[in-house]
């Protein structure tokens, strides 16, 4: 039974708003000259925003295997920083990920920046909170089902369909830069967890917990390149 075109189109918003304006602001950094230090609180309140009051009616928290979703996030920590462990910095300079087209494994964070417990607190926040959120919605809750279907709310969340599955993993990882690599594989084993579990909830914890994980290690070891 075809879905009536104005919920779809409201549903449609709530799945991709937050996202589009993450991307938005993160692309207007890159064109002004204002230090991170002031548009980084700005792009995560105008994300929680749009969560709070554009996607919240489609936004569940309740994750169906959530022990699993917590593994999964702790593998795809260790398949991010594997690669540079085991082979050192000398991975990462290699022509494949280090070009001008996937850019360069540097942060962009001042030195400054780097001792700011306030920034610090709002970066960690959006890695943990905001950005697992806003990606499972474009990625795995819209992306993967609209790729199956235009009429994508017909698609149940995890229906897995070989050309939308890949496609949502190419993308995940082209928009991770200089780590496509390891993007492509946390990619496809999201996709997998979704298609696995049928739930958004486990993917966006799984995410979470990758990305809390991620932020610890950067904060520890001051190994900044990961946060690009």
């Amino acid at each position: 039974m075809p879905v009536p075109g104005e919920f779809r189109d409201k549903a449609t918003v709530a799945y991709i708003a937050p996202f589009l304006v993450f991307v938005a602001i993160m692309t207007a950094e890159r064109a002004v000259s204002l230090s991170p230090g002031v548009l980084y609180p700005i792009r995560f309140a105008a994300v929680l925003a749009t969560l709070f009051f554009i996607s919240r009616p489609v936004i569940s928290l309740r994750p169906s295997a959530p022990w699993g979703s917590v593994a999964i996030g702790i593998a795809v920590f260790a398949i991010w920083v594997g690669p540079d462990l085991l082979f050192g910095t000398v991975y990462r300079q290699h022509w494949l990920f280090d070009n001008a087209v996937m850019g360069h494994a540097v942060s962009s964070i001042p030195d400054d920046l780097r001792r700011n417990m306030g920034f610090i607190t709002i970066r960690t926040l959006s890695c943990v909170v905001t950005v697992p959120i806003l990606e499972e919605l474009f990625w795995r809750g819209w992306l993967m089902r609209w790729l199956i279907e235009r009429d994508f709310l017909k698609i149940p969340v995890g229906t897995y369909a070989p050309a939308a599955f890949w496609i949502v993993a190419l993308l995940f990882a082209s928009e991770h830069g200089s780590y496509w690599d390891v993007g492509l594989v946390a990619g496809v084993v999201y996709n997998w967890w979704c298609v696995r579990t049928k739930n958004l909830a486990d993917c966006m914890l799984a995410h979470a917990v990758t990305n809390a994980m991620l932020s610890a290690y950067v904060l520890l070891t001051g190994q900044w390149q990961y946060w690009l």
